[in-house]
């Protein structure tokens, strides 16, 4: 049975082609591909390469894409190599459906429609008719060259010219309407041309099948960009404008010591069309809506790290916050996003007319991780927290970094950007951030402490780090001083991991934790820690028959590292709890604090030994 062309097309692109090969022979990165030594003849030196999207040996010219190589790989016939695959990708084949064949004929006499009115809206474009339609690209600085390898044309004035020049050819009302070129009434009857009045963009699958078409009215009528419906050839949610031609761009070899072609998300038909003329061919755009998860997926067939290039005003960063949200359930570690930003008022297409290539060069070159956006984004407009918004914001970042399926990679996400949290929010007195903007310092930071103190500090670390692996459940209570120390590698192993204990729910208890951080494998790390000697009672002490005060004896070695800045912290805390409503929750927090500084005070341990 010859199957549904579509649902062999949606197997392929849910298949990921090198992970499927990468079973069967080890395959090395070669740019944006891979190779290996060829599975179908011997060889020393790897002469095959991996694409996005098939195979090809350049020794023994085995090629295809991922079907066929299973088939040729395992010697098995066509339909169980694709009933597979297809359970696999979460697919069901079709049965066998009389009507199959007269679908497939439908999909065949629709792509020849939209091919016929590419042609008759070319010509129109050159022809008298167009002559604003031509002048009008050539005024935003399109050369004919582009025009024409873009195929932009004019849709005429939509009086039903289409349809009577076309009727000879055997196109009809209906095929024009099913193709999306024509409106149709409440009973579904065509009523008119959808495109009238427009300069038209060709819209084409990745493969550059054209499946649409899209087009911008002249002058001030409304909408100003226009879109072809959903048809049985083109889903919205699934096709990038230009991306069969960012497609060639990107398999094609660079000289040597040229810069790579970046794949490159912008907003809109020409934005897309003007980066292309400029020497971007990577440049694609979503067609007049958000990325889509099916969008993100097919630009990282293409290459592991997507730029997303978004205005600078409020619509762009909205569109950044909507990108950021629907990128991160999909991460991994061999794939992710990176984000540009321009000035505020412009496009890259008027960027480009204004200060040329060199700039929007810039923008790539310095384009960001999508860790480092998303917390600018989540924290826009965050100036002088209190304990609340701080608490608020913590708990934002904690929440987008869950965001990312990927257990390992959302740990390390939730690690860099609480750092970052705690570096721009660290306490001081009067709280909030420096008001000259300026990152302060942790409460100690061990490469700027004294040569003699090194080991003194890192002790002190260690014994923290201890009492927190005995007694876990006191962690939220100091969390963010904890966070805010410059520990060396091997006790920063241990905090990360018990942020991330925390964050998946171990429960807060020495054992459970313990068996947590052995299966993470840093069973060595927390036994380094608590291995040396001497470690105070709240380490040692086993149960509570032992009268240790955990929360005191923790910020008693913490005070230790700083005693003056740990005497600031707290007076510009007890002043501000004293000048507000008093709070029971606020007093147990600052209670065994009081009472280390006192315990310091009264000389029980000398100060000097700070």
């Amino acid at each position: 049975m010859a199957l549904d062309p579509a649902f062999l097309e949606e197997l392929r692109a849910r298949t990921p082609i090198a992970a499927v090969i990468g079973r069967r022979t080890k395959l090395v990165r070669s740019g944006r591909n891979w190779k290996a030594c060829c599975p179908f003849h011997g060889e020393k030196t790897p002469s095959f390469y991996v694409y996005d999207d098939h195979f090809h040996c350049f020794g023994c010219g085995a090629h295809g894409d991922v079907i066929t190589f299973v088939m040729q790989s395992e010697g098995r016939g066509f339909p169980e190599v694709v009933a597979e695959l297809a359970a696999e990708a979460g697919l069901e084949v079709p049965r066998a459906d009389p009507r199959q064949r007269e679908s497939e004929q439908r999909a065949r006499d629709l792509a020849e429609v939209l091919e016929l009115v590419q042609a008759a809206w070319v010509r129109r474009l050159h022809a008298p008719e167009g002559r604003g339609g031509l002048a009008y690209l050539r005024g935003r600085g399109l050369s004919d060259e582009t025009i024409a390898g873009f195929g932009l044309g004019w849709s005429g004035d939509g009086r039903g010219g289409l349809l009577e020049e076309l009727r000879p050819r055997g196109v009809t009302p209906d095929l024009l309407a099913r193709a999306g070129l024509m409106r149709v009434d409440e009973e579904g009857r065509p009523r008119g041309e959808l495109f009238f009045n427009r300069v038209t963009f060709p819209i084409r699958d990745r493969r550059g099948g054209l499946v649409s078409f899209g087009g911008r009215i002249l002058g001030d009528g409304q909408p100003k960009y226009l879109n072809g419906p959903e048809t049985e050839l083109f889903s919205k949610r699934r096709v990038l404008f230009g991306m069969d031609r960012a497609r060639a761009a990107l398999r094609v070899a660079r000289p040597r010591g040229a810069p790579p072609v970046e794949l490159l998300v912008v907003e809109g038909y020409m934005d897309v069309i003007a980066l292309h003329q400029a020497g971007f061919p990577g440049a694609v755009a979503p067609l007049g809506t958000a990325l889509t998860p099916e969008q993100m997926e097919a630009l990282w067939r293409l290459a592991p790290a997507p730029i997303l290039c978004f205005d600078g005003d409020g619509a762009g960063q909205r569109a950044a916050v909507k990108a950021a949200e629907t990128a991160l359930p999909l991460l991994s570690i061999d794939r992710t996003v990176r984000f540009c930003t321009l000035p505020e008022g412009e496009d890259p297409d008027s960027l480009l007319r204004a200060r040329g290539a060199g700039a929007i060069a810039a923008l790539v070159e310095g384009a960001r991780p999508l860790s480092a956006v998303l917390f600018d984004l989540l924290t826009r407009g965050v100036r002088d927290p209190g304990p609340e918004q701080r608490a608020a914001l913590r708990r934002r970042l904690a929440e987008a970094a869950a965001m990312v399926a990927d257990k390992g990679l959302a740990a390390e996400y939730r690690s860099t950007l609480l750092d970052r949290f705690f570096e721009t929010y660290r306490r001081r007195p009067g709280g909030g951030p420096r008001k000259d903007g300026a990152v302060r310092r942790s409460v100690v930071t061990m490469d700027a402490a004294p040569f003699g103190t090194l080991a003194a500090t890192e002790e002190r670390m260690r014994i923290l780090t201890a009492i927190l692996l005995r007694h876990p459940a006191l962690l939220p209570e100091v969390e963010d001083a904890y966070c805010r120390l410059d520990l060396p590698p091997a006790l920063g192993r241990v905090r990360a991991a018990l942020m991330d204990a925390a964050s998946d729910g171990v429960p807060m208890d020495a054992g459970a934790l313990a068996a947590w951080l052995d299966e993470a494998g840093l069973g060595e790390d927390r036994a380094a820690v608590l291995s040396a000697r001497p470690l105070p009672m709240a380490v040692t002490a086993a149960d509570d028959l032992m009268a240790v005060d955990v929360a005191q004896e923790w910020w008693h070695f913490y005070a230790l590292m700083n005693v003056r800045q740990f005497g600031e912290d707290l007076r510009g805390d007890t002043e501000r709890m004293c000048a507000g409503t008093l709070d029971e929750r606020a007093w147990a927090s600052l209670r065994p604090r009081l009472l280390a500084w006192e315990a310091l005070r009264r000389g029980e341990v000398s100060v000097d030994e700070a």
